[in-house]
Formats: C-alpha cells, structure tokens, sequence
C-alpha cells in the first residue's frame, strides 16, 4: 500500500490539580476554544472540547503524525499558560499530571459528543471521580486509586 490511512479518535479526559474548581463558567468557553486551537495545530482536529468546572473532555481525531502523549502534553502545556493570563484568580493553575484517552469507533461519535455537551448536567449527579471511574471500568483499564489522583 503506496499511504498510510489513520483514523484514531480518542476521547481524552483530565483534571485540574487536585480537582480545584477553577473553570468558571465564564471561562469554559474561551478555555475551550482555545484548546480546540491548540489540537488543530497539532494536526489533530477536536470535535468538542467541553466539561465542567474541574475537568476537561475532548473528542479529536489524532494525528498520524503526532504520538497521543505529545498532542496531549502540549494542549495542556499551551492551555495553562494561556488561562494564567485570564485574570488574578488563574494565577496558580495547573492541570493534573495525568489524564484518561480512551479509542471510540465512528458509531460512538454522535453519542461522545452529546455526553460531552451535557458535562455540566451531568455532572450535578454525579462527581468527577466516579466518573472516571466508569470509564476505567467501562474500558478495563487496571488502575490502583492512590496513583490516579494528583
């Protein structure tokens, strides 16, 4: 075969240190345009980047040409610097160190974006660590709880 043909989607997952509350509602949005930004530049187009006020979700189709730690290693890299200039109360920000990416099939896409629209929603039933708990679980991902948090 004369090309290589890729098609990988990933939907990413990722806190804030130690699950902070810092993502205002006001902030949200221009967080995640941003990171969508970022995402193109790394050749790696987000579908939707949403979440709530402690952690980020984004769907994107990654690159053939960038290896998953580095696009997702510079959208938070690139995104914390970015929010530190967004006003006072940003000016100790950081991501966790960690983060979830998980492989979804096409079929899947419709149904990752309507999750990751109604994070907000979501989210007044169930917290953030359960959350990712299922995913875990959902996707057999061995795990030990004392090392997933930061």
């Amino acid at each position: 075969m004369g090309q290589s043909l890729v098609k990988n989607l990933v939907h990413l997952i990722y806190s804030t240190k130690d699950r902070r509350p810092l993502l205002t509602p006001a902030v949200r949005p221009l967080l995640y345009a941003y990171q969508s930004g970022v995402f193109k530049l790394c050749d790696s187009p987000a579908i939707i980047v949403g979440g709530d006020k402690e952690h980020v979700h984004a769907l994107f189709l990654l690159s053939k040409n960038w290896k998953l730690r580095d696009v997702i290693e510079e959208v938070k890299k690139a995104s914390s610097k970015w929010i530190k200039t967004q006003g006072t109360e940003f000016g100790d920000f950081y991501w966790q160190r960690g983060y979830g990416a998980f492989s979804i099939a096409e079929s899947q896409i419709e149904d990752a974006r309507k999750y990751i629209e109604n994070q907000e929603t979501h989210h007044k039933t169930l917290s953030f660590q359960d959350e990712f708990r299922l995913f875990l679980k959902r996707y057999e991902v061995e795990y030990d709880e004392k090392y997933v948090w930061d």
